[in-house]
């Protein structure tokens, strides 16, 4: 027969063990996920970072929660979402894209932040340097501004004649100014007219289509959360308009775009694990420089260029890193 202190013992630990349970649970760090569009159109580079999370010992659900949120392309969401983490007291918020970034930025100076992408951070106030940070924020430069010459120069070798083309952007994003500068610059150099068209909301995208006719001979779309949500829309009427389209991201051409040359962004989401990795392990945001991409990768899409009636350049095709058909 059971002593009457064994049994209070016994209850006392049955007692004590969710407690225990439920105290270990809340040591396990809390990532804040911002997403800029949804969970489908992030899907592949949600789940590189993930992967590489683990690899680095992190698993979701065990020794790490993740708390996401999704801002669907709604620029106004960000604050909100970026407040809410402040409230729940996450240990790093991870976003990509310089809007959500700067809305973080704006909602903690001392949560640290990690952008998985990001272009031109210097350039819109996201960090005081590439070398030395110097706040709660760091991350990957996607370095788009940077190679929009090279953009402009590729849409050229591939629509025979170009003179004029139009680009297609959010002006509510922070970096498209200088972005759209360094277009204009390039555009010059090679005696082209260039037109800013911007898009705003959903509403703005067939109207922007109607006041293109007759002033552009291709698209250059600047990407953006709105953009991205609609990517297949925008290549729909631009393949209706029969404008050739050139793009930062490979996502924009396999929803039919024609072309696009920018940064390995799966790449960078599996970088910005490492990121989060040293700061949950106690390195501060300040003293991790942000990173440039090492690797640009140019994308043509045959099927989207046959039904333009393009060729495109051997030579070109050999350089591709990817040809979709």
């Amino acid at each position: 027969m059971m002593k009457r202190r064994e049994f209070i013992t016994l209850l006392g630990g049955a007692a004590a063990w969710p407690l225990a349970a439920r105290a270990q649970q809340a040591k396990v760090p809390t990532i804040g996920f911002l997403g800029s569009t949804t969970p489908a159109a992030q899907s592949q580079l949600t789940a590189a970072f993930v992967r590489r999370l683990r690899e680095l010992g992190w698993v979701e659900g065990r020794t790490v929660a993740i708390e996401y949120r999704w801002a669907e392309g709604r620029s106004e969401r960000f604050a909100e979402f970026a407040a809410e983490f402040v409230r729940l007291k996450v240990d790093v918020i991870l976003t990509h894209n310089t809007p959500p970034v700067l809305a973080a930025k704006q909602a903690t100076s001392v949560i640290p932040i990690v952008f998985a992408t990001a272009a031109d951070p210097v350039g819109t106030g996201v960090v005081a340097s590439l070398a030395r940070p110097g706040s709660n924020v760091t991350g990957l430069s996607s370095q788009t501004p940077d190679v929009a010459g090279k953009r402009i120069e590729l849409l050229r070798d591939v629509v025979p004649g170009l003179r004029r083309f139009a680009i297609l952007a959010n002006p509510d994003n922070s970096y498209v100014a200088l972005e759209v500068r360094e277009i204009q610059a390039a555009a010059r150099k090679l005696d082209l007219e260039v037109a800013l068209i911007e898009i705003r909301r959903a509403e703005d995208i067939a109207l922007a289509f109607e006041g293109l006719k007759g002033r552009a001979d291709a698209l250059y779309i600047l990407p953006d959360p709105l953009l991205f949500i609609h990517r297949l829309r925008i290549n729909t009427l631009a393949l209706g308009a029969r404008l050739p389209t050139m793009h930062t991201l490979r996502e924009y051409v396999e929803a039919s775009g024609l072309i696009s040359y920018g940064a390995n962004w799966p790449v960078q989401w599996r970088r910005a694990a490492d990121y989060v990795d040293k700061i949950l392990r106690g390195a501060q945001p300040a003293d991790l420089p942000v990173e440039q991409p090492t690797r640009f990768d140019l994308i043509i899409n045959l099927t989207t260029a046959k039904a333009l009636g393009l060729t495109i350049p051997p030579m070109l095709l050999s350089r591709a890193d990817e040809v979709i058909e």
